[in-house]
């Protein structure tokens, strides 16, 4: 049952195999996102929606791949790499009893209470008694989807420690469909269409257990749920997860703070915030997700084979990877803002002025990309040697420090009704987004664990002159014409050849630098 690591040339076909079918998603959920903002446009419906799907959302990085995943993953590896196939089951079964009875029993509290969890998640909302009632409507409504989710990421985590990556990336793209099903044929139905969009999040929920839970057999994993607190594997998983519940969801955290703050201010403001981070989290998807999540089961691997020299080969390869994707990818979100925006929003009723509100606040958070990408990676480092409490400790400054650069920002653009200060919120997330990086790096070189390979100077070097040059053809596409002015195709076809060109610069700056293809390879 268990099975060799792979070098690092296997690290990039994992990494592009789950990019590749995350980009499955990606484009289905920019499909969802342009419908739902051309059906349902800005209102206090939409608002409600957002801060109703945020609040089991946050949980999912809790239950799911956030913090469960980054604890499961190095004690499942661990066993695994024993052979010990009667243990190994033993233990997935247990685990699973164990995540289903508790994710269960806060589902339960979490429709209860729904009203209270808006009012403390949401403050402002008390304001407007209907959107308070209609958000703990939605609430109740999407609450369910934690369970059917927790589950779906466990045996996603069981799939990608055997290095089956595709099926695991590609499922959320059901999600995806399932929305947009229920956009279609459900919201005719409501005297408030967005209500469908709850109900596709419950059933999306569903269809991907449905869908994942099987290929677990196919191992001969299949869990049988059983519940007992003190098993030894059950212990372990709950004492390592407990101080990642902050440090393997830092943005998320970041984004609920954010959701409290916007519900101060002025309608809308949920929404427009929202749109901006479905277009931060693409290539954060495709990219820092996707590395974070190959390099896991690897690393656990070198760690309890105790191969130092391996360890710290992949990580290093892992964080020059990183920025060379997340780099470029936050200088085109900052100049691109408003023509992506009007691109993929501005229909129906998306207006041209909420183009202008979500691409201030996009180009706002751009800044963090490279932080949330680098953030992915290093957690990984942290938890493939069980070390849990310096991640612990890394999110606590983070999310102080996104509590306090929000007050400092949001709070006078908020006394003085300034138009936008929503993207006061998305400036101080993406901020914050650049100190859990810099705090997790400097524990990795304190304690000695991480040791950078030769070249770091000139690889930096190289992607920033890469990145400028990238910068002067994007700025001078910017001033060709009104993008908010072109309609259909011709948009899109602009749009396309903007980045394109952009993306073509880059990679030819670099090749013109000496960069090869090969260095992913060899790292």
């Amino acid at each position: 049952m268990s099975s060799a690591p792979p070098q690092p040339s296997g690290l990039l076909r994992s990494t592009a195999v789950f990019s590749a079918m995350t980009l499955l998603s990606r484009l289905a959920g920019f499909a969802r996102d342009m419908l739902q903002a051309s059906l349902f446009g800005v209102s206090a419906a939409m608002d409600a929606f957002v801060i109703a799907y945020r609040i089991p959302n946050y949980l999912r990085r809790i239950f799911a791949e956030g913090s469960f995943a980054s604890a499961f993953v190095p004690v499942f590896n661990d066993i695994k790499q024993r052979g010990d196939a009667v243990a190994l089951k033993d233990f997935l079964d247990h685990v699973a009893g164990a995540l289903c009875a508790v994710v269960l029993l806060v589902t339960g509290v979490g429709v209860l209470l729904a009203p209270w969890v808006v009012t403390l998640m949401a403050p402002g909302t008390l304001d407007e008694p209907e959107k308070h009632a209609l958000t703990a409507q939605m609430l109740r409504i999407v609450f369910p989807y934690l369970l059917f989710i927790s589950m779906t990421a466990l045996a996603g985590a069981v799939l990608n420690s055997f290095r089956q990556f595709a099926l695991p990336a590609v499922t959320p793209v059901l999600h995806n469909v399932m929305v947009i099903a229920a956009m279609l044929w459900l919201a005719p139905h409501f005297s408030v269409p967005p209500k469908a969009l709850a109900w596709g999040v419950l059933a999306a929920g569903l269809v991907q257990l449905a869908l994942l839970w099987p290929a677990m057999g196919r191992l001969g994993l299949a869990p049988r749920l059983r519940l007992d607190f003190q098993h030894a594997g059950v212990r372990r998983v709950f004492t390592l997860m407990l101080p990642t519940l902050f440090s393997s969801s830092v943005a998320q955290l970041n984004l609920i703070v954010g959701t409290a703050f916007a519900s101060l201010l002025a309608t809308g403001s949920q929404t427009w915030l929202y749109l901006s981070d479905r277009l931060i989290e693409f290539p954060l998807g495709l990219f820092g997700v996707a590395l974070g999540t190959v390099i896991l089961p690897h690393l656990s691997s070198r760690y309890a084979a105790v191969d130092d020299t391996g360890y710290c080969a992949a990580l290093d390869w892992a964080l020059r990877t990183v920025l060379l994707l997340a780099l470029p990818a936050a200088l085109g979100l900052l100049l691109l803002a408003e023509p992506l925006t009007a691109t993929i929003y501005q229909h129906g009723r998306f207006t041209a002025f909420d183009t202008q509100m979500a691409a201030l606040s996009l180009a706002a958070m751009s800044i963090g990309v490279p932080g949330f990408m680098l953030s992915r990676v290093l957690l990984a480092a942290f938890y493939a040697r069980q070390d849990t409490r310096t991640p612990m400790r890394a999110a606590i400054v983070t999310v102080l420090g996104n509590v306090s650069l929000m007050a400092i920002i949001v709070t006078p653009l908020w006394g003085y009704q300034i138009s936008g200060a929503h993207a006061g919120i998305a400036l101080a997330t993406g901020l914050a987004g650049l100190i859990n990086p810099w705090l997790l790096w400097r524990a990795l070189r304190r304690q000695g664990v991480y040791r950078a390979s030769a070249g770091w100077g000139w690889h930096l070097t190289r992607l920033l002159l890469a990145c400028a040059a990238m910068a002067a053809v994007l700025w001078l596409a910017r001033g060709v014409g009104e993008w908010g002015e072109l309609h259909g195709m011709a948009r899109w076809g602009m749009a396309l050849l903007t980045v394109a060109a952009g993306a073509a610069t880059y990679g030819a700056t670099l090749l013109a630098l000496g960069w090869r293809p090969s260095e992913l390879r060899h790292r």
